[in-house]
């Protein structure tokens, strides 16, 4: 069963969280679908996927039909760094260059290690809350804070 690294963003605290999930429910879904949060631990959520990349490293691209690699010629977008050196040295920047790069299809297949996604609609509980995050860090300031006591 294939493994994936799930970033689960949150727009509204700007805080991102990390979830490993070993499910083939996410297998065949792109780039832009919208999956439910109780495969995520988050009920009454719903994600949207944005992105992610292969065992390798290539990022996934919208626009790129099916879960394969291919190597494309492109100007812009993800997978695509534009030249920092005319940046650096305050040489004419090169605007329209375009390399061949590659990059993985919008398809999640079984060869993707990471997965973006974004929260499109919340549940009634937040996100820390369901997987007890706020409790975890009350418990280690708390025994922080206790532990000084005790050394001075």
């Amino acid at each position: 069963m294939p493994e994936f690294k799930c970033v689960i963003n949150d727009p509204r605290s700007g805080k991102s969280h990390q979830k490993v999930l070993s499910d083939e429910s996410l297998l065949g879904k792109k780039i832009g679908e919208s999956v439910p949060g109780s495969d995520f631990g988050l009920p009454g959520y719903e994600l949207t996927i944005t992105g992610g990349s292969d065992t390798s490293g290539f990022p996934m691209r919208k626009h790129t039909e099916g879960p394969g690699r291919r190597k494309l010629v492109l100007t812009a977008g993800p997978g695509y760094r534009r030249m920092k050196r005319a940046i650096k040295f305050k040489e004419k920047p090169h605007y329209h260059l375009s390399k061949r790069k590659t990059i993985r299809g919008n398809t999640v297949s079984p060869f993707t290690a990471q997965i973006n996604l974004k929260v499109s609609k919340y549940g009634t509980k937040s996100i820390e809350e369901l997987y007890g995050i706020k409790q975890e860090a009350a418990q280690v300031a708390a025994e922080g804070s206790s532990g000084e006591k005790k050394g001075q």
